[in-house]
């Protein structure tokens, strides 16, 4: 059983079920072609065609499949923490008042 716990992409032939483990809360995106997705959980089965999404719970079971002939692609998009995003926006404010200060200041 797959793991998954940071952003990654692939490929699911058409017939091909592949069981996961969600490790950390996770966006399921559908590209490509249609996904047959079973939760732990959950009494409903989600047939997702590309372009839709389903967000994930850290620590639920899946399975996927793609039926139809059509090679299916699908991607987990695991969302940065808050911590991180404040630490990469201070990163840019500091990037940029560096630029600044190496063109120096304009006088009129």
């Amino acid at each position: 059983m797959q793991e998954i716990s940071s952003s990654i992409a692939f490929e699911i032939r058409s017939g091909e079920t592949i069981p996961m483990k969600v490790a950390r809360s996770t966006r399921l995106v559908v590209q490509g072609g249609a996904v047959w997705v079973t939760r732990s959980d959950d009494t409903e089965d989600y047939w997702l065609q590309p372009g839709h999404t389903l967000r994930l719970r850290c620590g639920e079971r899946l399975w996927l499949s793609a039926e139809g002939g059509v090679q299916a692609k699908v991607t987990f998009s695991v969302p940065t923490r808050c911590d991180q995003r404040a630490l990469n926006w201070f990163a840019r404010i500091g990037e940029r008042l560096a630029a600044r200060m190496r063109g120096g200041w304009r006088t009129v």
